[in-house]
């Protein structure tokens, strides 16, 4: 496996309010054997006066030797403060933003997508001048069809080829949908995924650690590599036991390829 993996924050959201609880989560991360996180749901650096500022934050990573390689940031910020956001990015030396998906007001439509492709074009040539990839990242919701058109179709097909696809390759899976057909059509666009596995208990699936579940990962991560995927975000959005033990047994089962 050529792809690097890091930690989507979000998993242990629940364990970054604070900033002595960040720290602490930063180092557990970096005692498990994450070089990498991305920044998204920190809820110490986030809000107009946050507990943590971008240059602290950056501190916090460099003491536990760990790099943010990707943020999920609001919209509106990128946007209607786009130079702000990118200082930001700047500070914590990363060069990858995304969206945790297409914002509600855009609305979940073949001309909804299509109006937030005009919207984000500027926006994401300000973030390409200043060395910064941005990237959407998808649920189930954006392989609906109309008229054999997936949401998803126009992100891809008619999105510039600036606009990175940040896959979820479990979110893909529970549509139906075969993710390595869906990372062959973004080879090159997809420089960060994130992953997580499908288990099925008897109340039905769920989401799991990798390779506690049913998703092919001997089949899918060779894919990644073929994509040209470079970092593999690990996000289990529910744990159904620690999470901080859901992510070492995801970096555990990944050491083996």
């Amino acid at each position: 496996m050529n792809a690097q993996v890091a930690v989507q924050m979000y998993t242990v959201r629940d364990f970054t309010k604070t900033a002595a609880d960040f720290a602490n989560s930063l180092e557990k991360c970096s005692n498990m054997g994450y070089k990498a996180v991305q920044l998204s749901a920190v809820g110490c650096m986030n809000g107009d006066d946050p507990e943590v500022s971008v240059e602290q934050g950056k501190q916090m990573l460099d003491d536990t030797g760990i790099r943010c390689i990707a943020t999920h940031r609001p919209w509106d910020a990128l946007m209607n403060d786009t130079e702000k956001e990118i200082a930001f990015h700047q500070t914590l030396a990363c060069d990858f933003a995304a969206i945790g998906g297409i914002p509600k007001e855009y609305g979940h439509t073949l001309e909804g997508y299509r109006r937030f492709l005009g919207d984000a074009g500027p926006v994401i040539a300000k973030l390409k001048a200043a060395g910064i990839r941005f990237g959407h990242h998808n649920h189930a919701r954006e392989f609906q069809a109309f008229d054999g058109v997936w949401l998803e179709d126009v992100l891809i097909d008619e999105g510039a080829p600036d606009l990175m696809m940040e896959l979820d390759l479990y979110w893909v899976e529970h549509a139906g949908v075969n993710c390595v057909r869906v990372l062959e059509r973004c080879n090159g666009r997809a420089p960060v995924i994130h992953i997580k596995d499908k288990e099925v208990i008897a109340e039905g699936p769920v989401m799991s650690p990798i390779g506690e579940g049913n998703m092919d990962w001997p089949y899918i991560l060779p894919a990644c590599d073929e994509a040209g995927v470079e970092w593999i975000a690990i996000e289990q959005d529910t744990c159904r036991r620690d999470p901080f033990d859901c992510l070492k047994a995801s970096y555990d089962y990944l050491g083996q390829f």
